[in-house]
């Protein structure tokens, strides 16, 4: 089992900073869910500041967001940049109303910008057709069908407006922070193309959700793309990181900055296999999305959890599919059910 190795005592309060590593500070924000929080990161920038990540768009985190204004920008010393991770609305979900409060741009990579942006144009009514038939075919039952409704065309609720433009990078791509090289590693599986960002100079590296210290990403497959294969574009994205140096410092968006990079990664990997093997046990018989759920989450769930568990409990099915271990078939009630093979 693998045990983070976390050089920090203590957690920066809402609305102040904890320096990290040399110009790298330690935000935190609240966050509504039983995930009580994010991890948010501000860079000095020579004559200015890089923001890193933007947390919730909700009252209490604007209201942080003023308070590290007063604590670190001014005329002489403003906010230059502010950079998204990936869509989700922890990350992306102030990045309009800060851009738009100190005029910058936002720096992202394509699929988060594009993806946020029609997100947050989606309605319920556009989009609750397929999340019904999607989660009908995942093995909803009538009562769990209720709860879609719920989360058609959440996104506009947690999100500020997207800015209409922005910056966009590449995979490899150096952003210069401070005079230091930020090289640019695209994730996927948990994001359609989640940046993170590795300083050699320094040895940091923003790993986002991409590689958190203690839970595993979710890894989900999502009504809009119902034939995905996110683990492994998960797993395979996971070896670009396997280059660096092993005292890196990671900094995460949840829980604490930590070293062992490469032993979390192995650790993330024989997680994933093992829930591989979980899965395919499972479906000995035909086992819906639903049934794989409740025994690989044996907890409570709540409405927001519930989502996410099968989810992932379907990308799971779906990456034996891939492999040739099982196979999906669909009866007349129209749920796809998965066999092992």
């Amino acid at each position: 089992m693998f045990k983070p190795d976390y050089p920090f005592e203590g957690v920066p309060s809402t609305g102040t900073t904890m320096e990290v590593a040399p110009g790298v500070f330690w935000l935190r924000m609240p966050l509504p869910f039983r995930l009580n929080h994010i991890n948010l990161w501000l860079l000095e920038d020579n004559d200015g500041w890089t923001i890193i990540d933007t947390g919730i768009a909700t009252d209490d985190v604007k209201v942080a967001w003023e308070q590290i204004e007063t604590l670190h920008f001014s005329d002489a010393k403003p906010v230059k940049r502010v950079i998204v991770t990936h869509f989700h609305p922890d990350h992306m979900g102030l990045a309009g109303w800060l851009t738009t409060r100190y005029g910058v741009m936002m720096t992202a990579t394509l699929s988060e910008w594009a993806f946020a942006r029609m997100l947050h144009a989606d309605t319920p009514d556009v989009l609750l057709p397929g999340f019904t038939s999607f989660y009908h075919a995942a093995g909803f039952d009538d009562e769990l069908i209720k709860e879609v409704s719920g989360r058609a065309g959440r996104y506009p609720k947690a999100v500020s407006p997207i800015p209409t433009s922005f910056v966009r990078v590449l995979e490899g791509d150096d952003i210069k922070i401070n005079g230091r090289n930020w090289t640019v590693i695209v994730g996927r599986g948990h994001a359609p193309e989640h940046m993170c960002l590795y300083c050699e100079e320094i040895g940091v590296l923003i790993s986002g959700d991409q590689i958190l210290p203690r839970i595993s990403p979710n890894v989900s497959i999502w009504p809009q793309e119902p034939e995905a294969d996110p683990l492994a574009q998960y797993l395979s994205s996971m070896d670009k990181f396997r280059h660096l140096p092993k005292d890196t410092l990671v900094l995460p968006s949840h829980d604490w900055p930590f070293r062992g990079l490469l032993e979390r990664l192995d650790d993330l990997a024989q997680h994933h296999h093992q829930r591989l093997d979980e899965t395919l046990a499972i479906c000995a018989q035909p086992a819906s999305g639903v049934d794989i759920l409740k025994s690989l989450f044996t907890r409570e769930l709540d409405s927001h959890q519930l989502f996410f568990a099968v989810g992932e409990s379907l990308a799971h099915a779906r990456h034996l599919v891939t492999q040739g271990r099982a196979e999906r078939i669909t009866n007349a009630d129209g749920v796809h059910r998965f066999k092992a093979l």
